[in-house]
């Protein structure tokens, strides 16, 4: 919890605020990641999720184009400034517990994305739909029906749950996948997991 910084009930009340910026869907599977799990927060702006899930003892590393943003990073975030468009993939030969995407589409690195991802893929964005409710209207940024279902069985990830509808207004797809196949009980992820109720999408 290296970024928080006051007494005990100043650190339980920024904690609070912080999980209360939390996407529903992110902190339902969150919570369940031990300390020290590595998690690559990919477009992590700065840090909605990057944040709060350093201060759950996760190990992070925040990717985003913007600097500016990616000043607004806890101290115990890793912080890699990198164009996720570019032909060159930034994260080559390395490898995270947890792959978090939330409100971000570019399915050129999409095979790049898939090899990252040790255990849990947990992805979260617009769907088409969403151009007649709002941004983005572009389709290139907007999933195609079943689209996280099929990206997941080609990269032979076990799908723990699925929902494509409407969220807080917006049309959008969100998966939480996994690749290791344990049939222990230590492994096998909890379907429900107490939720911020004002948590958002």
């Amino acid at each position: 919890m290296g970024f928080l910084k006051g007494g005990a009930d100043s650190r339980k009340g920024k904690n609070a605020a912080l999980m209360n910026l939390f996407s529903a869907w992110v902190q339902r599977w969150a919570t369940q990641w031990p300390a020290g799990t590595t998690v690559l927060d990919l477009a992590c702006g700065s840090g909605r999720h990057a944040n709060p899930l350093a201060a759950m003892g996760l190990q992070v590393t925040g990717v985003d184009r913007d600097p500016l943003a990616l000043a607004a990073l806890g101290p115990t975030v890793r912080a890699l400034q990198a164009d996720l468009e570019d032909t060159h993939w930034p994260l080559l030969g390395q490898q995270f517990d947890a792959v978090l995407v939330t409100n971000y589409l570019w399915r050129p690195h999409w095979p790049e994305l898939m090899r990252c991802v040790r255990d849990w893929y947990v992805h979260e964005t617009f769907a088409v739909g969403q151009e007649l409710l709002g941004r983005p209207k572009n389709p290139d940024f907007l999933l195609k029906p079943g689209e996280l279902l099929q990206v997941c069985q080609q990269a032979g990830l076990q799908v723990v749950a699925y929902e494509d509808g409407v969220v807080n207004g917006s049309r959008v797809q969100r998966v939480a996948a996994r690749r290791r196949r344990s049939e222990s009980r230590l492994h096998w992820p909890l379907l429900e997991s107490p939720v911020p109720q004002n948590s958002e999408p």
